[in-house]
Parts: C-alpha cells; sequence; structure tokens
C-alpha cells in the first residue's frame, strides 16, 4: 500500500530526483495516453496525480490556448514540474489534492492522469469530486496498471527478495495495481457520476535501462523505486548483495542493444460527466 505520507514524503521525493527515467519508463505508454487526450479540441484540463508535470506540458505544449493545471500532494513532485514548465505561461502547478480541489471559476473539459489516480483512499468520493467541478460533458482519460500477472517486471522483481520479507498484497489498497480490475474501476467511475466508461489495454515496453551500461541503469533504477526498492534498503550488506545478484540475472535477460525493456500492461480508461 501506498498513502498519502508516502508521497508527501519519501515515495514523493524519490520520484522527483527521479523524474528524467520515470517519464522513459512509461514513454510509450504516454504517447498513446497523451493522443487520446489530444484526441478533442481542449480549454481547460486537469492533470491529476500530476507528478513532475510531464503530461502537463505536453498538453500546454501542443495546446497552447488551453489553461492547464497539474495537481498532486507531493511538494517535491510539484517543485521539479514548476521547474521543468518555468517557460510555459498556460500550465500552473499545484500542491493540492484532486479529491476535494476545485478551481475557482475553472470548469475542466479534460480531467487527466497518468497513473495517478489508482492512490485515492476514497476513489468514489474523489471522482466524484472532480465529476462535480466539471463542465458539462467533460472527458476523463486516464492510465493505469493491468494485474500484476500482466507486468511481469513488478512481480519477478518483489519475487527476488527473501521469501520472509515478500510484500503483502491487497488487491483493493491504494497502489499502483489497486485499478487493475476493470470492473471494480467501471463500478467505482458509474458510482462517482462517470458515464460511457470504457477501458483500452495498451502493451508497451516498460524501460528500466538505457545507455553504455543499461544493465546498472536498470539495476539502479528498481533500487530506487518501484516494487521492492523500499524493502531492499533494509537488508543487511548479505542478504542485499544476494538480491541485487538476482536482480542482475534477472535483468540481463531483457538486455538488448543497450536497453533494458520490459513488459508492461495498462489500461487506458476513458468516461465522460453526466
Amino acid at each position: 500500500m501506498t498513502d498519502r505520507s508516502d508521497w508527501e514524503g519519501r515515495v514523493g521525493q524519490k520520484w522527483a530526483s527521479e523524474w528524467r527515467r520515470t517519464d522513459r519508463s512509461f514513454s510509450g505508454l504516454t504517447d498513446r495516453l497523451l493522443a487520446r487526450a489530444g484526441a478533442h479540441p481542449i480549454q481547460r484540463a486537469v492533470d491529476v496525480g500530476c507528478g513532475a508535470g510531464e503530461v502537463s506540458l505536453a498538453l500546454a505544449r501542443a495546446h497552447p490556448d488551453a489553461r492547464i493545471i497539474g495537481l498532486d500532494i507531493s511538494e517535491a513532485l510539484i517543485g521539479a514540474a514548476r521547474q521543468r514548465g518555468a517557460e510555459l505561461d498556460n500550465v500552473t502547478f499545484l500542491v493540492a489534492d484532486a479529491g476535494d480541489w476545485r478551481g475557482s471559476q475553472f470548469a475542466p473539459d479534460l480531467v487527466v492522469s497518468r497513473h495517478g489516480v489508482m492512490f485515492f483512499p476514497d476513489p468514489v468520493a474523489a471522482f466524484a469530486n472532480l465529476a462535480q467541478g466539471a463542465a458539462a460533458n467533460t472527458r476523463l482519460v486516464f492510465s493505469c496498471f493491468r494485474d500484476r500477472t500482466e507486468n511481469p517486471w513488478a512481480t519477478r522483481v518483489a519475487s527476488l527478495l527473501p521469501p520472509h520479507m515478500q510484500p503483502e498484497i491487497d488487491p483493493d489498497a491504494p497502489g499502483p495495481f489497486a485499478f487493475a480490475d476493470r470492473d471494480r474501476v467501471e463500478g467505482i467511475l458509474t458510482a462517482a457520476g462517470w458515464s460511457e466508461v470504457a477501458f483500452e489495454a495498451v502493451d508497451f515496453a516498460y524501460v528500466a535501462g538505457a545507455g553504455e551500461d543499461a544493465l546498472a541503469d536498470a539495476r539502479s533504477f528498481f533500487l530506487s523505486i518501484g516494487p521492492a526498492a523500499a524493502v531492499a534498503a533494509t537488508l543487511d550488506d548479505a542478504a542485499r548483495a544476494a538480491f541485487v545478484a538476482r536482480l542482475d540475472a534477472y535483468l540481463a535477460a531483457s538486455l538488448q542493444d543497450q536497453l533494458v525493456a520490459l513488459s508492461g500492461a495498462a489500461w487506458i480508461v476513458s468516461a465522460r460527466s453526466r
């Protein structure tokens, strides 16, 4: 489970320092998400859980007459986003919780998110707030991971930890895979006041490492963020060395042409406000 305190603290700070590699890891998915989000005219958009701002910035550049607001509860991530978007005058980044945020005289016609909505502690209430604050017929477009079994990088890396330190899994708890079940997600959105809920399955290359030493790059990435990073940091020297050796062996199997790319599976979910 990843909760608000994690994003406001250590997790948010780590993702802020790693935005270049996290953006790279999602690059194939981001292109598909932006294509869906930008398929219709945009005047006002809200990016939920905007992180370091990549989606907000891309929308602001592609739609210079639109106003974009990126929301995240992490001050560190918003700081990174503001720095990246300093030259753009049509994008604003705010430290705020999309679950209860309302913009003064700002009713979005697009609500978008790249993997930022799975962390709501009360998703029905959060999506209801977004629907109530949106313009009529507003589009909702977001991405989220499909099941763990369709994202072997996540299950495999976690399985390399010592058996007694395997993370406990609550499929409905806030976290990366909380929206894997499409029936659950459709139920949440429908209860929150959204209609025309649709799912597009997207398979993409989850890029973990690149460059002359792509293996070392991928290793340090997974030791920094991801399904095993926090637990791996608590291991003693011998256990950590053994874990790293197992991790290297797993990653080496996907090393090709200065790239470590693993199989990723996501939903792009769309809906409209009623």
